[in-house]
């Protein structure tokens, strides 16, 4: 028997390599493995340096036909194997392959050699692969894996895990690809189940976001894309309520039927592009719906109003008959410049204005709205430190007696010098102060800065009437503090008499008053502490409590007084209900004062009608305390 026979091929192609010498093959023995898988047998054991010089001889004489018996294990195993191998040279070339990887290409092992491995298992698709795989090739790493998606010859596909790993003591490398479509399925299952909700079988929050940021970091106008992005951020209107009163089952197949709705509406979306929009349930009573390369807010529109009338539809489950609404914050953009945070913070606080508009509606973002409440965000951040910085002044606008011109107190407005937005009157802050309680410490702060401005004129106009001075008290402040320690604290501070401060609160404030707020309105009115009811006419209008409050005066609000400044047609009514109030008041022993006073004929009317104080432009805009001292000095030339 030659060399040639059986395995003489890939032997002598190797050969040529120089990675092994031929075997020769004793007669009647079998056909030596090729050089190629000789180089994956370990080196055969040298004798020992003390072995007797027969055994010595002995050893080397069987040394041969142990190897070969090695080689031809060592063939065997490698056909018989049920992982897809091949060795593979320098060149990328497959030298030898056994059967399975023959099958697993639908080929013969014999048609196999020669043909570049990566064609075979596509290592070529990207430059990553490919520079890595021709790394391992010329020995300069030491294994390489990827994983690929191959044809099979039946048409199926599957995926194949590809590792090339060098020979020991050889040029050649081993490429072995296992199928792993078992593995890749299950993965999938598991990450469907992952990324998906169990009780609508829509995809979940983490899903979404993961499709979202995936949107805005591949969105261009390339492929006909729009280079635009939508969202539908919707929430169910009273769903807690279902829960509580019918239970989670009922409630987990109404949030079922309601994401099936959802779906079928985004999926009859005209305008949708290939496999239409993703709805998404985000947690609890929320869903989304995520519109890639859209269209523009018409587009956006439209979607929020079905969606909104398919919710609204009635819900048969269970033999009931459930009705419900959504509210559906809309945001649409260009992708461009766009995080996630950014779409996801905006399409929150749409939602929020559907909310606060009514519920059952969708709003479309507003960009101008969303910088009114960034700015009231920073102001209510930075409220609270601003009294501490003394970023606080106050005006005065004085009160004028309707009967002789002569000022006869002040109203103290607080004003903020704001470091961004500059200077900002009561009703950009005084909100945010009520609702997060800081009014309670600005309150003080106006308080004692009133007082003892007061107290100095009383000082320094020794000769003049002194004037009283009006502070605005919210009535969080009479419940959040001890008003009433607070004010006669200041007072003996300042050293100002109590019938010269007067406190005003709004009649709504006031109203139905009883408990702490009435004790401390009397306690106070006790003390000598004058109080109004400001803008008085625009609440409740209820009089009843005029009588068992402690008020001394009444603040006309200025819609009343504006109905007279069409003096060459006046109105009758207006004149006719000022005229009630202010007889009532004074029938009850009350002070009246008209705001808003900007003209000499509403100041005539006023008069006429019984107005003992007016306050307004005509008079006087609010000024610093110095120009009051100037208009006392006036008063009394």
């Amino acid at each position: 028997m030659t060399a040639t026979t059986g395995f003489a091929m890939p032997l002598a192609g190797l050969a040529a390599t120089g990675t092994a010498d031929v075997v020769p093959l004793v007669a009647g023995a079998a056909p030596a493995p090729s050089s190629a898988l000789a180089s994956l047998s370990p080196a055969p054991a040298p004798a020992p340096a003390s072995a007797p010089a027969s055994a010595s001889s002995a050893q080397a004489r069987s040394r041969p036909r142990t190897h070969l018996a090695e080689l031809r294990d060592i063939h065997a195993a490698f056909n018989a194997a049920h992982l897809a191998m091949a060795v593979v040279d320098p060149d990328g070339l497959i030298v030898h392959a056994n059967d399975t990887l023959a099958t697993l290409l639908g080929t013969d092992p014999a048609s196999l050699r020669e043909q570049a491995a990566a064609d075979l298992v596509d290592l070529a698709a990207d430059r990553r692969t490919w520079h890595a795989y021709r790394e391992v090739l010329r020995g300069r790493r030491s294994r390489f894996r990827c994983t690929r998606r191959l044809k099979h010859p039946d048409g199926r596909a599957l995926w194949a895990e590809v590792t090339v790993a060098p020979v020991p003591r050889s040029r050649n490398a081993l490429l072995s690809i296992a199928d792993i479509s078992d593995r890749r399925a299950l993965q999938a299952r598991l990450r469907h189940l992952q990324m998906h909700d169990p009780v609508t079988r829509l995809p979940n929050r983490t899903l979404f976001f993961e499709r979202l940021t995936s949107a805005l970091e591949n969105s261009s106008y390339d492929d006909g894309g729009t280079g635009r992005i939508g969202l539908c951020y919707l929430d169910l209107d009273g769903f807690k309520a279902i829960n509580d009163t019918l239970g989670h089952s009922v409630g987990d197949r109404l949030l079922a039927a309601v994401a099936t709705r959802l779906t079928e509406c985004s999926d009859g979306d005209a305008h949708a592009r290939g496999g239409g929009h993703l709805v998404a349930r985000l947690g609890g009573d929320e869903f989304a719906v995520l519109v890639e390369d859209s269209t523009g807010t018409d587009q956006l529109a439209e979607l929020a109003g079905a969606l909104l009338a398919a919710v609204q539809r009635p819900f048969d489950l269970a033999g009931q008959r459930l009705s419900m609404s959504a509210s559906i914050g809309v945001v649409e953009r260009v992708a461009a410049g766009t995080t996630v945070n950014g779409l996801m913070q905006a399409a929150d606080t749409t939602l929020y204005w559907a909310k606060a508009d009514g519920k059952a509606r969708w709003t479309l973002f507003d960009p101008e709205r969303n910088a009114h409440r960034m700015t009231r965000q920073a102001l209510s951040s930075t409220l609270r430190p601003a009294v501490d910085r003394g970023e606080f002044t106050l005006e005065y606008q004085p009160l004028v007696g309707m009967a002789d011109g002569t000022v006869r107190g002040v109203e103290a407005l607080v004003r903020w010098n704001h470091p961004r937005f500059g200077t900002l009157a009561p009703n950009r802050f005084i909100g945010i102060a009520e609702e997060d309680g800081s009014i309670v410490p600005l309150g003080r702060w106006v308080l004692r800065t009133a007082c003892r401005q007061a107290r100095r004129w009383q000082q320094d106009h020794p000769d003049e009437r002194p004037l009283f001075v009006s502070v605005n008290v919210a009535v969080r402040q009479v419940w959040d503090s001890d008003l009433v320690a607070d004010v006669a604290e200041i007072l003996e501070e300042t050293g100002l008499p109590p019938h010269l401060l007067q406190l005003e609160l709004t009649e709504s404030a006031v109203m139905g008053s009883a408990g702490r707020p009435l004790q401390a309105l009397q306690a106070l009115s006790d003390m000598g502490v004058r109080i109004a009811i400001d803008d008085f006419g625009t609440g409740y209008s209820n009089l009843a409590y005029l009588s068992r409050l402690p008020v001394s005066a009444l603040k006309l609000d200025g819609s009343f007084v504006r109905g007279f400044q069409d003096e060459a047609h006046p109105n009758p009514a207006d004149e006719v209900i000022v005229e009630a109030m202010v007889d009532l008041a004074h029938r009850l022993g009350l002070t009246v004062t008209a705001e808003c006073v900007e003209t000499a004929g509403q100041a005539d009317r006023l008069r006429r009608i019984g107005c003992d104080t007016g306050q307004g432009w005509l008079y006087s805009r609010a000024v610093p305390p110095e120009r009051i001292a100037e208009l006392l000095r006036g008063d009394a030339a």
